[in-house]
């Protein structure tokens, strides 16, 4: 006689196994939901919008130039020995930081440059600094110092200041916030024992004030 019942259990076995999987499963991937959607407690502080501005210089004269290239203030032709002539400009500095000025000259020619008959050689430049006074006239001009103490020699002699840093003296320091200003006398003339090599000659300069911040 065949037994039958000893096989119940495996089938039972299979039943509770093929339950217990989608149970398991369900458990996994709530697991892994739970790890995805963890999210950090967070603070933060800040320190405002931080601004860096600069400051700056500035430096006009009453040629009318407003910083550039003005009118002249000598233009001077048919010179002879011994001819002189005198000019004033009033230079003013300001802006919000304080600079120190110094005077130099650019773009200087002569006639036979490098020989005694250069006619820079022979026109004596005396340049003097004071108050008073304005553009292309020197009338109520007050040195506030010795006569030529900014340049006493000739055109020749003041070419040698080419820049800021050969300019040699500081003239003033402006003051932050406040314009200031000097006023600068040009005295020139052509030397009495100019050689006569030098007639016909020409010369000239551009005058440069410059300040730059201390």
């Amino acid at each position: 006689m065949k037994h039958l019942a000893p096989s119940l259990p495996k089938r039972r076995a299979v039943r509770l196994g093929l339950v217990l999987t989608p149970v398991l499963a369900v458990a996994l991937g709530t697991s892994v939901i739970w790890q995805t959607s963890y999210a950090a407690f967070t603070a933060t502080t800040t320190n405002g919008v931080n601004n860096w501005n600069s400051g700056g210089v500035t430096l006009v004269d009453d040629d009318g130039s407003n910083g550039g290239t003005g009118v002249a203030m000598f233009n001077v032709t048919g010179m002879k020995p011994g001819d002189t002539g005198s000019k004033c400009i009033t230079v003013t500095g300001g802006g919000s930081l304080p600079g120190d000025v110094k005077l130099y000259g650019t773009g200087y020619t002569t006639s036979k440059p490098g020989t005694a008959d250069a006619l820079a050689a022979s026109i004596d430049l005396t340049i003097t600094k004071g108050t008073g006074g304005s553009f292309g006239s020197c009338t109520g001009f007050t040195p506030s110092g010795a006569n030529g103490d900014v340049h006493n020699g000739t055109l020749a002699a003041f070419s040698s200041r080419g820049s800021y840093a050969t300019a040699g003296t500081t003239l003033w320091t402006t003051t932050a916030n406040t314009d200031t200003s000097r006023t600068f006398r040009f005295n020139y003339t052509l030397n009495a024992n100019a050689p006569t090599g030098s007639q016909n000659g020409s010369a000239s300069i551009t005058f440069v004030w410059e300040s730059q911040n201390n």
